[in-house]
């Protein structure tokens, strides 16, 4: 038997897809771990789960403290902060933190995120395998395409950040961090991605397994009596994920005049004070669950992060996409050009083209045949068995 960390940062979506991947391991009799920022990280694992700190706590301070600030950045402005900010500095603290739980767990194949580069310096320096846990597919098909020297200079610093730690300088500028040489999960299908040749994705072993969405602690204490059970009053979530609630105050505002009134029954997840006066047919959570809830809806208004289009697309319900910033763009293009989603401006959006985006989601056959079709690829793709297969092939 083997035994694997996964190194993540603390964000819900990239945590979210390791932990069905890793009961799936657990199950065959592997040991399994996580490494990453303690708090905010613990929060999101299943009950029992071993983890282990890869930061002080006034990193994960600053971490959160960092996030906050990048409310109002988007585009390009958006992604260098992430980066400059939030990510390469989390890296710069995390290397010595994951060596030393690596020598405290002895694991055989490091599970690594895209944004969790300390991981992938520490499996470089020691030379052991590791697997890269792509949790976004923008991150596979170079959206920084269009911008070269926004490229280039994050590259380098990428570069430099291995540098610093040990790793020789022409071992640092060849590949990508974020692009294990030994293997990528990629939890999506390529229907969606495309073909990744040309990319620095296409030079790496990829193995699309879908979604793995199973096994993560949900919140209960739903009212499910609300929820509508005629056919002729439908039920849709919308949700702006966990990091851009707070910066929805418009968004909610039209999204609340574009349900009032109309024959579905609306699932927000937001705040209370951003939606204060909501329609009697919507019901306003700050958490909900989400994987228990899809069943029960027939689309989901979303801000296009890569985990809920996919658990979207994995029930076989179309969406309505308003891309906030980071990957979320990429994915927006990815899943409409497949066909399963309608785009509105979410910095713009009024009530009566989110009304009439909701109303093609809930009314368009062919939205809902490329999302079933989409659904097909992902249960073909193999999900946690075929990621737990490939993990223990490295091992």
């Amino acid at each position: 038997m083997s035994r694997f960390l996964f190194v993540v940062p603390p964000f819900t979506g990239h945590v979210n897809p390791t932990i069905g991947v890793a009961l799936e391991l657990e199950r065959r009799g592997h040991d399994v771990a996580w490494a990453g920022v303690p708090g905010a990280t613990e929060a999101l694992l299943p009950p029992g789960a071993r983890f282990l700190s890869a930061v002080p706590d006034e990193v994960a301070a600053y971490v959160a403290e960092a996030g906050e600030r990048r409310d109002d950045a988007r585009g390009a402005a958006g992604f260098k902060f992430l980066q400059e900010e939030v990510l390469l500095p989390l890296a710069e603290h995390m290397v010595d933190g994951v060596d030393a739980a690596l020598d405290a767990f002895g694991a055989d194949v490091l599970v690594v995120d895209q944004q969790a580069l300390g991981g992938a310096v520490v499996a470089r320096r020691r030379a052991i395998p590791w697997a890269t846990s792509a949790t976004t597919s923008a991150e596979l098909v170079d959206p920084l395409a269009a911008l070269p020297k926004v490229a280039e200079a994050v590259h380098q610093m990428r570069v430099d950040l291995q540098v610093r730690h040990g790793i020789a300088p022409d071992v640092a500028g060849a590949g990508d961090l974020r692009l294990s040489p030994h293997l990528v999960l990629a939890y999506t299908v390529e229907e969606l991605t495309g073909s990744l040749a040309g990319t620095p994705a296409g030079e790496v072993p990829v193995r699309f397994v879908g979604p793995c969405a199973v096994g993560r602690p949900e919140p209960g204490g739903f009212p499910w009596d609300r929820l509508s059970d005629d056919a002729a009053v439908p039920n849709v979530l919308v949700s702006l994920g966990t990091l851009n609630a707070e910066v929805g105050e418009r968004f909610w505002q039209a999204a609340s005049e574009a349900f009032r009134g109309q024959p579905w029954t609306g699932v927000f997840v937001a705040p209370d004070h951003l939606v204060p006066d909501p329609p009697p047919n919507v019901i306003v959570r700050s958490r909900v669950p989400q994987l228990e809830l899809l069943p029960r809806l027939r689309a989901v208004v979303s801000h296009a992060g890569h985990n809920t289009v996919c658990e979207t697309l994995a029930a076989g319900l179309p969406l309505v996409v308003a891309p906030i910033r980071d990957d979320q763009p990429v994915v927006a293009d990815q899943v409409v050009r497949a066909g399963a989603a309608v785009r509105v401006k979410f910095a713009r959006v009024r009530a009566d083209a989110l009304r009439a985006a909701v109303h093609q989601a809930l009314t368009d056959p062919a939205l809902v045949a490329a999302a079933e079709r989409i659904q097909a690829s992902f249960a073909a793709a193999g999900g946690p068995v075929a990621a737990a297969d490939a993990l223990v092939a490295l091992a």
